[in-house]
């Protein structure tokens, strides 16, 4: 008998009923953009089932992006303790808090999920992916985003990780923005505030750093120790609902003014404001951040990390930015969200940023980049 495609690992019928179960997933998003730009329709009754949205009243001055992003290598530590309803979290905080950082309201999403297999040893994974599923869901909402389609495949040893169950989940965003409301940069003025939202997890950025030294301290079973994977696995807060209320996104009236939006992700807080600050020349005095949580201190410690390397690593306790002339109206606006925010430092004429530092190696020092 000559080798099947099973037989190569990728079993086409367990393939169909995991493709089912992210559809069906996808289609309780649709509900999220009714009545919005990014309505989910299906223009024709025909066996391809595509879906599509109507754009074809955009107003003069509409403009549209597309976004792409990963959840890196946090979904290694949901494998390690095999739990999976959160890293949808991660996954859409991504890619939808990238977007309104120019302004943009995020409005559909697809993804690509490749995983190693769909069953080892007579067992399937399904209960896997339904968790995935359910965070898909509660994420979407979240984001007040549809997703449009998904993509799922079967790649074998191409995919790897912990344990039997490995993945790799990455979304492409659509997002649509008014020309005359994107951030430039320029719109930044000397003595406004800049809002930090606070952020209590690791989001989905210097993973790669937390794992080398939980594994250097603690081994490869790392994740056995307490519950330090519980803890990491925190999922990303997602920001982009809240900060198109405050904008009026890409269909509705701004809620106050805003001068930027910063994404607290790769770089840290020191990385990203700096890119948006690039433009005016201004720099930022941030005395007044979150702290960060106890675990990222605690991976100080273990790790010798210098408080200058953490803040380009990690949020450092700050998930969002935002510059603005006034505070009122967001702090207002945050509550209805359940998000702590406060003043945490001026736009100052001179470029560079300061910070005082939260951080565990010399707490109260300024640290300046």
């Amino acid at each position: 008998m000559g080798i099947s495609y099973k037989d190569a690992g990728v079993d086409i019928e367990l393939g169909d009923d995991a493709s089912k179960v992210l559809f069906q997933a996808a289609k309780l998003t649709w509900e999220n953009r009714k009545g919005e730009i990014g309505e989910v329709i299906s223009p024709f009754d025909d066996f391809s089932g595509v879906r599509v949205v109507d754009v074809s009243e955009l107003p003069k001055g509409s403009l549209m992006c597309l976004g792409f992003d990963g959840v890196g290598t946090k979904m290694e530590i949901g494998e390690r303790i095999g739990k999976h309803d959160t890293i949808a979290y991660d996954l859409f905080a991504m890619v939808c808090d990238d977007a309104v950082v120019r302004g943009g309201e995020p409005v559909l999403i697809g993804s690509i999920l490749d995983v190693n297999c769909l069953s080892k040893n007579g067992v399937e994974f399904k209960n896997f992916l339904k968790d995935l599923a359910v965070g898909y869901v509660a994420a979407a909402k979240e984001a007040n985003v549809a997703v449009i389609n998904g993509e799922l495949a079967e790649l074998g040893s191409r995919v790897s990780g912990y344990g039997d169950f490995n993945y790799n989940w990455g979304a492409g965003l659509v997002w649509f923005a008014r020309k005359d409301r994107m951030f430039t940069g320029h719109e930044i003025k000397e003595g406004d505030k800049v809002i930090a939202l606070s952020e209590s997890g690791f989001r989905s950025n210097g993973l790669s750093l937390a794992r080398k030294i939980l594994s250097n301290a603690y081994g490869n079973e790392w994740h056995k120790k307490e519950d330090l994977a519980e803890k990491i696995l925190e999922p990303s807060k997602i920001y982009s609902k809240f900060i198109c209320e405050l904008t009026g996104g890409f269909s509705k009236e701004p809620k106050t003014e805003i001068h930027g939006v910063v994404h607290v992700t790769g770089g840290g807080v020191p990385g990203k404001l700096g890119r948006i600050l690039r433009p005016s020349g201004l720099g930022a005095d941030l005395p007044n951040l979150f702290a960060p949580c106890d675990l990222m201190l605690e991976m100080q410690k273990m790790g010798e990390v210098s408080d200058k390397e953490a803040y380009q690593t990690w949020n450092m306790g700050q998930g969002m930015l935002i510059i603005a002339p006034e505070d009122k109206k967001i702090k207002e606006i945050a509550e209805k969200y359940k998000f702590k925010v406060k003043v945490c430092g001026t736009i100052v004429k001179e470029s560079g940023i300061k910070i005082k530092s939260q951080g565990g190696e010399t707490p109260e020092s300024i640290l300046n980049f």
